[in-house]
């Protein structure tokens, strides 16, 4: 089993063969949210090597904590994109890829993938049906083939107005206030995700990562992955809401006491196919143009409460067991993340 030590990219190994060690080709890359770090991660990676010992390596992101998340989603993303490329450099095995990333890292993550897209190359083959497979093929992850792009507690649609901030209560002045605070508390990054950065000529980032662009791929890099899972707090998530962390428009949210013995918390489950977006209507709400542009990739949606738990009220932190002594409630999402993840 193989992860990254806390302090460097030297892979930690135990009860692994060399032989073993070499068949390991999967790369999980975990992203942090703002205010977080690599250690975050630390439970579910722990289970991820335990049930695939000899398939991945874990990669916990180091870049964008303290200080340094309050400089933008883009620079957080390229700062990953960077991050990865090394990780690949340093180990030659790897031909696949993953992404795990909670909260804001789900963004992060979003952006630095459509800078680490590769466009198919395609090549002329004697059999025809072999070059329509390459020239249907969805491109790569800097090289590796995307496998799974997994969020939790992600505010896809930002956090403004629509109740995106649950603790505001959807009032509106309170929402105002929330803006102008955010940009100075957390700089650029609150400006990206209240959508206060776009100007007359330029859209507002978030925005933007829905299309593809002549430096950017970011839905030609979703595309590109075998599955696109969200997972989504339906209630109790003071900081990121239900339908900006589910890709949902204004419907009313379905709440289930569960479906699953074996994930108590799991409440709902619906996969989305990719929707063609209309062209030449484009909407004068910018949550609604982001809403259609991401829905142009089919997502798998997870629905979790906690709404019966000791610390219910922690949501945002149990969907990830942030800290285990305290968020051990969430362990069955991780499970239910590993029982479903491609390797």
């Amino acid at each position: 089993m193989e992860y990254d030590d806390d302090s460097n990219y030297s892979s930690s190994s135990s009860s692994s063969s060399s032989s073993s060690s070499s068949s390991v080709d999967h790369l999980i890359v975990m992203v942090n949210g703002t205010g977080g770090s690599a250690k975050d991660w630390m439970f579910a990676t722990e289970q991820f090597v335990t049930v695939f010992p000899d398939k991945v390596f874990v990669h916990r992101s180091k870049q964008n904590v303290g200080k340094l998340a309050k400089d933008g989603v883009d620079i957080m993303g390229e700062r990953l994109a960077r991050e990865v490329i090394e990780v690949i450099e340093r180990k030659s095995n790897l031909r696949k890829i993953s992404f795990l990333a909670y909260s804001v890292g789900g963004l992060v993550a979003r952006y630095a993938i459509g800078r680490l897209h590769k466009t198919p190359e395609i090549e002329p083959m004697q059999n025809s049906s072999n070059a329509e497979s390459n020239a249907d093929s969805v491109g790569t992850i800097c090289g590796l083939r995307a496998m799974n792009f997994i969020t939790l507690a992600t505010p896809h649609l930002g956090l403004s107005g629509h109740k995106q901030l649950p603790i505001l209560f959807g009032k509106t002045k309170l929402e105002k206030i929330a803006r102008k605070i955010a940009s100075w508390t957390d700089g650029k990054t609150g400006r990206h995700l209240f959508l206060t950065d776009g100007t007359e000529q330029k859209d507002p980032l978030l925005l933007s990562m829905v299309t593809d662009s002549n430096q950017c791929y970011f839905i030609s890099a979703l595309r590109a992955f075998k599955r696109r899972v969200v997972y989504a707090n339906v209630i109790n998530d003071h900081v990121v809401g239900w339908r900006t962390a589910s890709i949902r428009g204004d419907i009313a949210r379905k709440q289930w006491d569960g479906i699953h013995n074996e994930y108590p918390h799991v409440v709902y489950e619906e996969d989305c196919q990719a929707c063609d977006p209309v062209e030449n209507n484009r909407s004068y709400d910018i949550q609604e143009e982001m809403l259609k542009g991401l829905s142009s990739v089919a997502w798998e949606k997870v629905d979790v409460s906690f709404n019966n738990g000791l610390v219910k009220f922690e949501a945002h932190s149990l969907i990830q067991v942030t800290h285990p002594s305290r968020h051990i409630e969430g362990a069955d999402v991780i499970q239910h993340m590993i029982d479903h993840f491609l390797t």
